[in-house]
């Protein structure tokens, strides 16, 4: 499936690609701004980075998840935000990986909490989105504070955090100065109170994910008490059907508060996925956008943003 993703990504390229080298104008400040109006437009995050190619760009080839070459690529794309994953090795050193383990993305085995970071520098990491048969390439795992460095004044950041690590991550952010360049998220539920208000979220741009057991919360309730004596930088919501979109918009536009969803693989909304949107952005995204979903994350972060230049 993923390999048919990238050749429908490669028929968009229908305009000369843009210099590799040349990095959008604006810088963080723009994406900020952009983030921090309610009718700013559409806002665009790469999921765990640009790993996939960019081929309107002249990068055909794909780079690993989590990496600095995915930093790299998303500057040079003008994607608003990456996100990225956050853990602890055995030392207390807060790295950069998605998996609990390290046999997907690198050349090593076993749980990464259970690694010294010495060692844990030493490991290549794999391509794309990794898997036993994907090759080795020359990027190594990054710790927190080397990411944080790499996207300062230049894209801002989602840290997706996979332990309970929040105060040390949020430590991590202030101690880097970065406190309104990087969003940070937990899973929120109907007894929750508001989390951007609470210590260590207050000092950093928050948003909940609302939480969605069996399909069947009140969303709406739940984003309700978020938005209520807080005003967190976006709402992310968690698979839902497209029939609670409504209700879930019209609240976030009465706080003035974003909506993010992901249209990962199939999508969050079924059938609102990066495959049909490669097919028909705008009965996608386009159509996500329409219905008051003004962040969406994705792993073609190229083909969202040139169907995003088409918006007025």
């Amino acid at each position: 499936m993923m390999k048919t993703i990238f050749a429908l990504a490669l028929g968009l390229a229908a305009t000369p690609p843009v210099g590799a080298g040349a990095a959008p104008t604006g810088g963080v400040a723009a994406i900020q701004a952009r983030l921090a109006d309610p009718n700013g437009g559409l806002v665009v995050v790469a999921h765990r980075g640009c790993h996939n190619p960019a081929p309107r760009h002249g990068l055909p080839q794909s780079v690993p998840e989590n990496s600095r070459a995915g930093l790299e690529r998303c500057v040079v794309l003008g994607v608003d935000l990456m996100e990225t994953d956050v853990r602890r090795s055995a030392d207390g050193v807060l790295v950069m990986i998605h998996d609990a383990t390290l046999d997907r993305t690198t050349d090593g085995s076993g749980a990464v909490d259970q690694q010294l970071w010495a060692d844990l520098a030493k490991l290549r990491l794999r391509d794309d989105e990794g898997g036993a048969k994907a090759a080795l390439t020359d990027e190594h795992m990054l710790t927190l504070d080397q990411m944080l460095a790499l996207a300062k004044g230049r894209i801002m950041l989602n840290l997706d955090v996979k332990a309970s690590i929040y105060a040390e991550v949020a430590a991590a952010v202030l101690r880097a100065g970065m406190e309104k360049q990087i969003v940070i998220k937990s899973e929120v539920g109907p007894d929750t109170p508001p989390m951007a208000a609470q210590p260590p979220f207050d000092r950093l741009l928050y948003m909940p994910i609302l939480l969605n057991p069996r399909g069947a919360a009140d969303l709406t309730a739940i984003a309700i008490r978020q938005m209520t004596g807080a005003h967190p930088a976006g709402i992310e919501l968690p698979r839902l059907d497209e029939a609670q979109l409504a209700p879930l918009a019209a609240a976030a536009r009465a706080h003035g508060v974003r909506l993010w969803i992901n249209s990962l693989w199939e999508g969050f909304v079924p059938g609102y996925g990066d495959v049909q949107a490669l097919r028909d952005p705008d009965a996608v995204w386009g159509r996500l956008y329409r219905e008051g979903v003004t962040i969406i994350q994705t792993d073609e972060p190229e083909a969202l943003l040139r169907y995003r230049a088409t918006l007025h």
